[in-house]
């Protein structure tokens, strides 16, 4: 029997994906294609739900014509940005196009090994597999700076993942602190549906879409994206550690839309004086609600493996994970591009690490008579 009464199930694959987001779907794509005994496992109750839950207007900050998974274009136009609902239905109709074995509402509580084998809990059941792919995704515990609590209780809080709409924003100023993506285009639509809105934080720089994203049909955006901000490059090795630090570079939107829109640019938000955000400059504001886009941290809390450095992020070479032979990571930020968490870019990542399974794979099979 297991917890609360319920039967025990065990299972083994030779294969377990943990998640079944963009980065899981792309890597089971790559097993399905290698003829793979394998299982997606995802804490969700429908392919999507963590692209069904952001905010309403969250658009994908790439085109369709660069927002693939391998295997099965986006049905849209190739500069259309798609909605959260349209990328989520895409990821819908990939599972069906491939007939990828995922099974939900399954949230795995614990990773250990045995031996040779990799064993995971999900509530009553029980897995164990020869090789475990983590792909739960860069979005996972959502960040609040400490002081956030010693805000006055009257401000409204709410981090980017709760965001949805302006409706849930009282009248009156807001503030939006951090600068990436997501601080910059909920500060927009606050600012567009009236609010005098202040955005914190330092300056992530901007990927110059307006220059290069339409010429030759996008080839040189995506190449600067993919190829140029990578773990291969100067450039790319120079721009990581503050990509993972603070944020990725704008890639829509531009500064100078913000500031012709009335958002107003404000230092990072250092702490809190008598109630109200202060910033570092000294200045505190008088805001009526705070949207925290401050990102998120790891949550691996569940792998009970000695795999993480002291900041809580694995220790990998492109998602393989040396320490433990038969352990990977997809999806990532940054983990081999800027693009490695897009739904674009983490088909690269997923076939790297698909490649090093099916060569472990062989060189664990046992000799044949005579050879």
């Amino acid at each position: 029997m297991g917890r609360d009464g319920l039967v025990t199930r065990d299972w083994h694959f030779g294969t377990i994906v943990v998640g079944g987001s963009q980065s899981g779907l792309a890597v089971g794509y790559y097993l399905s294609q290698l003829g793979r005994d394998f299982l997606i496992v995802d804490a969700g109750r429908r392919v999507g739900e963590a692209w069904r839950k952001r905010w309403d207007s969250l658009r994908l900050f790439t085109p369709a014509k660069f927002s693939a998974l391998p295997g099965l274009p986006v049905a849209a136009p190739g500069f259309h940005f798609m909605t959260k609902d349209e990328a989520a239905d895409y990821l819908q109709a990939y599972v069906d196009r491939f007939a990828l074995p995922v099974t939900l509402g399954t949230k795995v509580d614990s990773l250990t090994r045995d031996g040779a084998r990799y064993r995971l809990t999900a509530g009553s059941e029980r897995f164990s597999a020869d090789q475990v792919v983590v792909a739960t995704g860069a979005f996972q515990t959502p960040y609040l700076p400490p002081f956030a609590a010693e805000l006055d209780p009257t401000i409204v809080q709410l981090h980017s993942s709760a965001y949805r709409n302006p409706g849930q924003m009282p009248p009156g100023p807001v503030l939006v602190v951090g600068a990436g993506n997501s601080g910059a285009e909920i500060a927009l639509e606050l600012r567009e549906a009236g609010h005098r809105v202040s955005l914190s934080g330092r300056h992530t720089g901007q990927v110059p879409a307006d220059l290069v994203g339409p010429l030759f049909g996008g080839k040189p955006y995506w190449w600067i994206l993919s190829r140029l901000l990578s773990v291969d490059t100067p450039v790319g090795r120079r721009v990581r550690p503050t990509a993972l630090r603070h944020g990725a570079p704008l890639v829509r939107l531009k500064p100078k839309t913000l500031l012709r829109a009335g958002v107003t640019r404000v230092p990072r938000t250092d702490g809190v004086r008598a109630g109200r955000p202060r910033l570092a400059d000294g200045r505190m504001l008088d805001v009526k609600a705070v949207v925290w886009a401050t990102g998120f941290r790891p949550s691996f809390d569940w792998i009970r493996l000695p795999v993480f450095d002291a900041t809580g992020h694995p220790i990998h070479e492109r998602g393989v994970v040396p320490e433990a032979p038969g352990l990977y990571f997809v999806g990532l930020h940054f983990q081999s591009a800027l693009t490695s968490a897009l739904l674009g870019g983490v088909g690269t990542d997923a076939r790297l690490v698909v490649e090093q399974i099916r060569e472990r794979s062989r060189s664990s099979r046992p000799a044949r008579a005579g050879s």
